[in-house]
């Protein structure tokens, strides 16, 4: 395979879409996790988990997202104050 061929399916984005990408990312996880753990608190673990359990990650990501997207500027500013940067 050429160089040129490798290198082109190994593209990343510019790291300007950080700022989208890790949210999106860390709200898809974060969202499934919370409703898989609500979800079975409410329903218990069995066949019916199967069916409510998607729908239920599905509302939690819808707000999960924007919200990260919103917040994390805060939470930034938030840990950049208690927390020392390395030298």
């Amino acid at each position: 395979m050429a160089d040129f061929e490798r290198r082109s399916r190994t593209r990343k984005l510019p790291s300007s879409f950080t700022v989208v990408v890790m949210p999106l990312v860390l709200s898809v996880f974060m969202s499934g996790i919370v409703s898989a753990v609500a979800t079975v608190v409410n329903i218990g673990l069995g066949a019916t988990f199967i069916t409510k359990w998607p729908g239920a990650w599905g509302t939690s990501w819808v707000v999960a997202f924007p919200s990260l997207l919103m917040i994390l500027p805060v939470v930034r500013r938030i840990v950049s104050a208690v927390v020392e940067t390395p030298r």
